[in-house]
């Protein structure tokens, strides 16, 4: 019965590529998009809109780390580098604070790096704290409104929460200082508490030179129908299983090892990013946190993103489609992945993929360097803008206080 089962799927797939090619005769009409999200929101020019005061710290709290441990350029947390560097030239950037409509404060709190190049985030409390001292201490902007008119860039794996276990990160909360500022972070889950309301959620950093580097001819035949390198199981961190992925990736490969419709493997082979060019879906299920660089990765190649992350909150999910472009998938549905996605018609499929090739769906998710229009560094400018004019209600009366400065675990309290 099994066998028959797998010749059926065979057959079927066999069918559905005959389909898809079929309707690939008219592959090469224009890319298209949608009028107000896809299109016009994502190419909005942030210049003119916003100006932003960026406030000179002293080395230790960025350059000297990342002279220390230059992985931190290439890993998945970078975009609080590459989005200071490009601050630092960009037209928004202003060097008179009275005219600033937001400030930011360059901290590299993902770049203390393991052997094997994890971010261990528990100097990062500190450092924040240290850094917010010394702006509160040297310039009156922070105190007027304490943060509410600052935004910083905190892309570890549950945001300001500091820690990359979620329960440990939940039982933390977002750093007591960092309660009225604005937070970039690529953690994005609605009703968590390491998400704030208003902040802005980006792609995590994905190198742009490398993956055009790889990148194959736009009329190779996607003859994959499913897609998945990486853990399915985390036996280091969760010895008795169920807790990582909430046993979403468990699921997969339980219920899919033998399918033929899915190429699914925990190896990471070097054609990686070709595959993904040959793949009608790619599979983005929530691990330890519920975003991860595969999400870019299926944007950028093409690849229909299968998300599989209840609650998640998507990068620029105000200006970018996902609805449209992606397929949705509840964690408790996994083991009907294979109906859900044979069931797609082909039209469907078509137009997704039309959309995900508009260039400026990719350029959206992307950091590159040199920055270019429509980047993911404009689109957080874009987010900022949209967040102007600021109310009044911001500005705190004199000898007014919100924050509690001893607030939070005592370790945090100690001098870094």
């Amino acid at each position: 019965m099994g066998i028959l089962k797998w010749v059926f799927l065979g057959f079927l797939y066999a069918a559905f590529i005959f389909t898809i090619d079929a309707v690939e005769l008219h592959r090469n009409q224009p890319t298209e998009r949608i009028s107000g999200s896809a299109g016009d929101v994502l190419e909005d020019d942030p210049v003119g809109r916003l100006k932003v005061f960026v406030y000179e710290l002293p080395s230790k709290y960025n350059k000297k780390i990342l002279q220390k441990d230059p992985r931190c350029l290439t890993h998945m947390f970078a975009a609080e580098i590459f989005m200071h560097r490009f601050l630092l030239s960009s037209a928004v950037r202003t060097l008179n604070p009275e005219d600033a409509d937001w400030f930011y404060t360059p901290v590299y709190t993902t770049c203390d790096l393991t052997p094997n190049g994890l971010p261990l985030p528990f100097k990062s409390p500190r450092m924040m704290r240290s850094a917010i001292q010394l702006i509160s201490s040297n310039w009156p902007y922070w105190n007027r409104t304490e943060g509410a008119d600052h935004f910083f860039v905190v892309p570890h794996d549950f945001g300001a929460c500091f820690h990359y276990q979620e329960e440990k990160a939940i039982e933390r909360g977002i750093l007591p200082l960092l309660r009225r500022a604005t937070l970039v972070q690529t953690f994005g889950q609605r009703n968590h508490v390491c998400l704030k309301e208003g902040s802005i959620t980006i792609p995590p950093y994905a190198p742009p030179q490398k993956m055009h580097s790889h990148l194959i001819p736009d009329k190779t035949p996607r003859s994959i129908f499913v897609y998945f390198r990486g853990l399915f199981y985390d036996v280091g961190n969760d010895p008795e299983g169920g807790y990582y992925a909430r046993g979403a990736r468990a699921a997969v490969w339980e219920n899919f090892k033998d399918n033929p419709l899915f190429d699914i493997s925990t190896e990471h082979p070097t054609t990686y990013y070709e595959d993904m060019q040959r793949a009608v879906f790619c599979l983005c299920p929530l691990g330890w946190a519920p975003w991860s660089p595969r999400l870019v990765e299926a944007v950028v190649f093409g690849c229909i993103p299968v998300i599989i992350a209840d609650d998640i909150v998507l990068p620029f999910a105000d200006a970018i489609p996902w609805e449209e472009i992606g397929v949705f998938v509840d964690e408790q549905d996994v083991p009907k992945l294979d109906t859900i996605l044979t069931s797609i018609p082909p039209e469907v499929i078509l137009r997704k993929q039309r959309l995900l090739a508009n260039p400026s769906m990719k350029q959206a998710m992307l950091f590159p360097h040199p920055a270019q229009s429509g980047d993911a560094f404009h689109q957080v400018l874009n987010g900022l803008a949209r967040k102007l004019p600021h109310d009044r209600s911001i500005f705190l009366k004199t000898g007014e206080k919100s924050l509690n400065w001893t607030a939070g675990p005592v370790g945090d309290l100690k001098p870094w």
